[in-house]
């Protein structure tokens, strides 16, 4: 391994990470700042209920209309996610634990994820691309985010590949994408997934409090009306 490589492959990775980090902390502390206000409505519900209940959401696709509808799109959802799971996890064991990859099997597990999560992410820009409704509200970042992904992806199912240690362009433009997106992440959309609990967390909490998720069954619905009729 060239030292250029070596260099990339860590002091790079370490010095991306830790300025994403510090981003990310800069944002945190902000985000508390503002305080959450008490509800002033009537209880109706369980604000634990409704907060665990939003949390999990993502685990729960018949409880989205969307995804209850379209259940390929939750798929999509499952298959991109794993794919930028595994490719991250690639990011730390070729340096530090490159001996991993010369299991065949694992060459291949993470090649099948990180490829699927490729196929998904070309589907998805199809979608943007030819969907008038998508093209209205997508924006620069949006695309140029999917479009970098795919290509980390691509990058990824070369890297993991062992017989490529011999020529290292695939491993430049793997780690050279894994540091441009540590940087630039904290600035696109990408970093969704750091709002994802605290906004699932307050939406759980409020929602839960007025009795609107969980959602209700249709049987305990109809018994509590006839309990407020008897009671009328």
């Amino acid at each position: 391994m060239s030292e250029s490589l070596k260099f990339l492959e860590n002091e790079v990775q370490i010095a991306a990470l830790l300025f994403m980090s510090v981003v990310y902390i800069v944002r945190l502390v902000w985000i508390f700042r503002f305080k959450f206000k008490k509800e002033r409505t009537f209880p109706a519900g369980s604000s634990k209920a409704g907060i665990g209940y939003s949390l999990m959401n993502i685990a729960m696709p018949w409880a989205m209309e969307s995804t209850r509808k379209k259940p390929w799109f939750y798929v999509q959802f499952v298959i991109f996610h794993l794919g930028v799971t595994a490719a991250i996890m690639a990011t730390f064991i070729i340096p530090y634990r490159p001996s991993f990859f010369e299991v065949k099997i694992a060459v291949k597990v993470f090649q099948v994820i990180i490829g699927a999560a490729f196929l998904v992410g070309i589907l998805r820009l199809i979608r943007r691309l030819t969907n008038p409704a998508l093209r209205l509200i997508n924006t620069a970042d949006d695309y140029f985010s999917l479009i970098l992904m795919i290509l980390f992806f691509a990058a990824g199912v070369l890297a993991v590949r062992n017989k490529f240690r011999s020529a290292e362009w695939p491993l430049f433009l793997f780690f050279g994408l894994t540091a441009f997106f540590l940087i630039y992440v904290p600035f696109s959309k990408i970093c969704h997934y750091l709002y994802y609990p605290f906004t699932r967390y307050f939406l759980g909490r409020t929602l839960g409090h007025r009795g609107a998720i969980p959602p209700k069954r249709a049987g305990g619905d109809r018994s509590s009306r006839a309990e407020e009729k008897g009671g009328l």
